[in-house]
């Protein structure tokens, strides 16, 4: 071989290790769950999203799960833009099923917190025991009369939730009703309604623009999740999901990686290229007018050099 040929050669194998991104073993990531699209920071199973994620929500038979130490949720949607989900907890009671709960709580190193648009009634409560009751001596009245610590504007909401038959059905007074957020009392991961001596709990996200009509509320907790402290979405994942990638993570170190369609290669840049081996290395068609043009290029030189 003449040595132009092989300088050719060279740069041209220099170029393409520089171009092309690095492949790693594949594995298959979902971009849906049942009826749920997955983004990052959600993914189908391990190694897919962000894996600080993966141990609290899966994906099992084509249902979204949320697991803490309370329980496991089923997912009913994610709304992305305003970064929340939404579940819905079998033991919560609703204008449809009154029934006992132990209540429902986050675990603390989890990337979720409460959204403010929740509203929660704690329901048949201890007047006598509950620590959600405090004697009104402790602001300085004196006597002995209980005053629920509660949200002042709530006495409407337990009124409306007691005209429901399954919740009247329990047979104990109103003011056993107590409507808080879960900031107003003690942490804001837990609502353990043993402690706070309560036998159920119902909660909300919306009104459904119906007020007066607690049958058509969204009953459930709405969650914040939270990805960084800035909550800036990750500029090598945005690139992935741009050429029809799926977001993901391998290695001791959970290192980023891009799982292009089909599950057959994963890379650590985007899915510009796929690897088919039954007929080689080739390009994708989205996004590849760019690279096209670049090798193009480099072909001609290479011509012009030999």
């Amino acid at each position: 071989m003449k040595p132009k040929n092989c300088f050719s050669t060279t740069l041209l194998c220099i170029y393409l290790t520089l171009l092309l991104p690095t492949l790693i073993s594949s594995q298959y990531c979902q971009r849906t769950c049942g009826n749920i699209h997955l983004k990052y920071p959600f993914g189908s199973g391990p190694g897919c999203g962000d894996p600080r994620f993966h141990p609290y929500v899966t994906c099992s038979q084509e249902k979204l799960t949320l697991t803490t130490h309370t329980g496991c949720y089923t997912i009913t949607a994610i709304d992305y833009n305003i970064k929340v989900l939404y579940i819905t907890d079998p033991s919560m009671s609703t204008c449809s099923c009154a029934q006992p709960s132990k209540g429902f709580g986050l675990d603390w190193n989890a990337p979720f917190s409460f959204d403010d648009n929740n509203i929660f009634s704690l329901l048949d409560c201890s007047i006598t025991s509950s620590p959600i009751y405090k004697p009104d001596g402790f602001y300085g009245g004196g006597n002995s009369t209980l005053v629920p610590l509660c949200d002042s504007q709530g006495a409407s909401i337990c009124s409306l939730l007691y005209s429901c038959r399954p919740i009247s059905a329990l047979n104990t007074p109103i003011s056993t009703c107590c409507v808080y957020t879960p900031v107003a009392l003690g942490p804001s991961f837990e609502m353990d309604l043993q402690k706070l001596k309560c036998t159920s709990y119902s909660g909300f996200f919306s009104f459904n623009g119906q007020e007066s009509n607690p049958q058509s509320w969204e009953y459930g907790v709405a969650l914040k999740y939270k990805f960084s402290v800035s909550n800036d979405y990750p500029g090598a994942c945005a690139d992935c999901e741009r050429s029809n990638g799926v977001c993901g993570y391998t290695g001791d170190y959970n290192s980023f990686i891009c799982n292009c369609p089909g599950g057959r290669l994963n890379t650590t840049g985007d899915c510009l290229f796929s690897l088919y081996w039954s007929h080689g290395l080739r390009l994708l068609p989205w996004k590849m007018g760019g690279v096209w043009l670049q090798i193009y290029s480099l072909a001609l030189f290479l011509g012009w050099i030999s």
